[in-house]
């Protein structure tokens, strides 16, 4: 049996210690994140604004030229609740010149490079507002490799990367997030009618169920297949964890001396 229940008290007591303790151990009081209009960066900008105070929230909208209308009234369903500070940068002159180099890119392509330039722009305004960058990225996403490398996986902390969809879903129930941005489809509206679940071609339910048993449970295979799932799923989420690794870790380097950064870690 899977349980995604989480007691949302506590794990909201949880994180938003957890925002204010990473913050201010560098040396900051303040966060900066990205407000696409979606659930996740929702439910992050509440977390934030509780943590550290709404003041000391930089939320920044970044719409391509084909993002949709909702993505910009939803995110300002959280600007105008919650009251944080906030930026709308557009980025479609700076990402075109690049994509009308390469008249064949494709969309997986053109999203990565949004993806970088809205990076870009996140941590460049987190030097001015002289704030962390908060991450937005949920546990589901992480384990499938559902992200762009130093694109929006990039930050310097991430309150919402040990939380499945579904139960980001639940947290941002009981946070008050706007009903819309819980009901709607999962987007990264990287092209118009993009869905998360259309291009993974799975349900969250579906996938958070079976990657809960094999992670946090430790299930084999067949005991994933005894809980009704079919082997070509089970294999193929398998087998899409396992090649998405590279983006959970940091670069290896290679070992040549006695303490070698990535293997000894902190000086006494």
């Amino acid at each position: 049996m899977t349980n995604l229940n989480i007691d949302t008290d506590q794990v909201r007591s949880t994180l938003t210690t957890f925002i204010r303790d990473q913050v201010t151990r560098a040396g900051f009081n303040r966060t900066v994140l990205g407000l696409s209009g979606g659930l996740d960066s929702a439910l992050a900008c509440y977390l934030a604004a509780e943590a550290l105070g709404a003041d000391n929230v930089l939320a920044i909208r970044m719409p391509y030229r084909t993002s949709s209308s909702d993505s910009l009234a939803h995110a300002q369903l959280v600007i105008d609740d919650l009251g944080v500070q906030t930026l709308t940068i557009p980025i479609t002159d700076m990402v075109d010149p690049l994509i009308n180099q390469f008249p064949e890119m494709s969309a997986k392509r053109k999203g990565n490079v949004m993806a970088r330039q809205r990076m870009i722009i996140l941590f460049d305004q987190s030097e001015v507002f002289k704030g962390l960058v908060c991450g937005t990225g949920n546990k589901t996403e992480i384990l499938l490799g559902y992200s762009t490398l130093y694109g929006d996986s990039a930050c310097a902390f991430n309150a919402l990367g040990d939380l499945y969809k579904t139960q980001v879903r639940q947290l941002a129930a009981a946070m008050g997030v706007p009903e819309a941005l819980i009901a709607k489809p999962p987007s990264a509206d990287l092209w118009v009618g993009q869905t998360d679940e259309g291009e993974l071609g799975f349900t969250y339910h579906e996938v958070d169920r079976l990657l809960y048993l094999l992670v946090d449970r430790g299930f084999k295979p067949d005991e994933c297949a005894a809980e009704g799932f079919s082997e070509k799923f089970i294999h193929s989420v398998i087998e899409r964890v396992r090649k998405n690794q590279f983006k959970r870790v940091l670069p290896p380097i290679a070992r040549l001396g006695d303490r070698t950064e990535g293997h000894d870690f902190f000086l006494h």
